[in-house]
């Protein structure tokens, strides 16, 4: 005889492992689209040919970002059918399938088409991934706070959301370089093309688990009368400029991302051009997620005991510190030098890692927020309006990467008829090399520091704070009742 799972007063299945493995299954499932955004630049510049040509596409895609997620999570909130589960999964089911195919569109591999071909191509693989994504992510990331409303549930989500990130970065991190690399050290087109459609298999599984053992235990549903207001993108876009919490979230993620994904542009060169050895700039990259690692099975007890805004600040001081170690550079690329790179990177991680495991939850809480302050759950807007900043930070931020790296003296150079190009290092002054270095430093800085502002000086729910909204909005949790709660993450 199958056996029942323990219900809750409510009737739902009581919150578990099982909801917190699944809720990682999902961003396991978005990073398997999206860890090869990192790898866009170099597909874009060494194997399309494209140069500088490459940020202003970027630049230009972001307009449609500007449209299409805050649209989406708009036509999210204002969808008032009624489904069989629940409409964010519903659409996250819709994502999942234009993923498989969403994310190879941008890697279509036709070095000698013409430049206005390569536009239209770019263009449209972008349209069409980003467009699939946010349909999938918006509904996925407000997903958090419908599942519980207990804040050391939300911790163990976000926490388990940021292993199923970190699994999905690491994977494709570790296991890519070896795969899409020739042995000259050159990118090869065909199979980056390959590793994003098989990419686009697996995320479509991990989202087809999660889906399956999701339980929404939030009832969020309104009862919509003819006399009811519609709703209204405008007004939903003047509380989230009013909602600190989201606000401060949102700058510390983007952030984050122009330390991820600005950074990693730079970074992989760096690897080629200075260390001159790209295949292990993803084992360097997975070690330096250890403190991560370490951290998440803590966030739940420390959570509950200090509060998420004030462990994240002091990740960010922890970032920060890292960033500025990134600085020291020894003469001539000594052995040394890699030496003290990894170990910045760790102190940088633990900043990071303290911070992502929280991430999510204190977007949760900020979604709260919104309603504690107007009386309306707006979660595909605030969640949207989130996503879209994020975006920007990942958009922008290698596009800015990539003009100051060619203002430094990075070289594009020929395409083969295979599809395949390369780094002639011997074209390459050493100085170019410390100089990209540097900056990879610099990148890494300013992002903590986004992080430090966003989360020190603007998020405003400290552990106090958060519980008097919870008490207000009728969610507060006994502090004995959350000390009997079952350690998920």
């Amino acid at each position: 005889m199958k056996k029942q799972p323990k219900l809750d007063a409510n009737g739902h299945r009581k919150f578990g492992i099982r909801d917190s493995v699944a809720y990682a299954a999902g961003d396991l499932g978005c990073n398997m689209s999206f860890a090869l955004k990192g790898t866009m630049a170099l597909f874009w510049t060494q194997v399309m040919g494209m140069g500088l040509w490459y940020s202003l596409l970027l630049v230009i895609v972001q307009v449609w970002d500007a449209i299409n997620d805050p649209l989406i999570g708009s036509l999210i909130d204002a969808d008032r059918h009624k489904y069989k589960r629940n409409k964010f999964l519903q659409y996250i089911w819709i994502g999942s399938i234009g993923l498989i195919v969403g994310g190879a569109c941008c890697f279509l591999p036709f070095p000698q088409a013409p430049v206005w071909a390569k536009f239209i191509i770019f263009i449209a693989g972008y349209v069409i991934w980003d467009a699939f994504y946010t349909i999938a992510n918006v509904p996925y990331g407000s997903l958090l706070s419908l599942i519980s409303n207990d804040p050391a549930d939300r911790a163990s989500l976000s926490a388990w959301r940021s292993i199923g990130s970190m699994v999905g970065n690491m994977l494709p991190m570790v296991i890519l370089p070896f795969i899409i690399y020739n042995a000259d050290k050159s990118l090869n087109g065909p199979r980056v093309f390959l590793a994003a459609l098989i990419m686009g298999v697996l995320g479509f599984i991990c989202f087809q688990f999660m889906i399956k053992n999701t339980e929404i235990r939030v009832d969020t549903e309104v009862n919509v009368s003819e006399d009811a207001p519609k709703f209204n993108v405008f007004e939903a876009l003047k509380n989230f400029v009013h909602n600190r919490p989201a606000v401060g979230a949102t700058l510390a993620a983007m952030g984050m991302f122009i330390g991820m994904q600005g950074a990693a542009t730079a970074v992989s060169v760096v690897f080629q051009i200075y260390f001159k050895n790209p295949q292990i700039s993803g084992i360097v990259q997975l070690f330096a997620m250890i403190p991560i690692v370490l951290f998440t099975p803590l966030a739940r007890k420390m959570v509950t005991k200090y509060g998420k805004k004030e462990l994240s600040v002091v990740g960010s001081i922890c970032s920060i510190i890292g960033g500025l170690g990134l600085f020291i550079i020894t003469p001539n690329n000594t052995g040394l030098d890699l030496i003290i790179y990894v170990l910045c990177q760790l102190v940088y991680s633990l900043g990071l890692g303290i911070y992502s495991t929280v991430s999510w939850a204190m977007m949760g809480d900020a979604i709260d927020y919104n309603e504690w302050k107007t009386g309306k759950r707006e979660e595909g807007v605030v969640y949207s309006l989130h996503s879209f900043f994020r975006k920007l930070a990942q958009g922008v931020g290698p596009a800015v990467a990539l003009v100051i790296m060619n203002s430094l003296g990075y070289v594009n150079n020929t395409v083969d008829e295979f599809g395949n190009a390369s780094i002639d290092v011997t074209l390459l002054d050493w100085q170019v090399a410390v100089n990209l270095r540097v900056l990879v430093a610099v990148l890494f800085l300013v992002a903590a520091v986004m992080q430090f502002v966003g989360l020190a000086l603007i998020y405003n729910l400290d552990k106090k704070t958060l519980a008097q909204m919870n008490k207000d909005l009728g969610r507060e949790i006994k502090a004995e009742v959350e000390e009997k709660v079952e350690v998920n993450a």
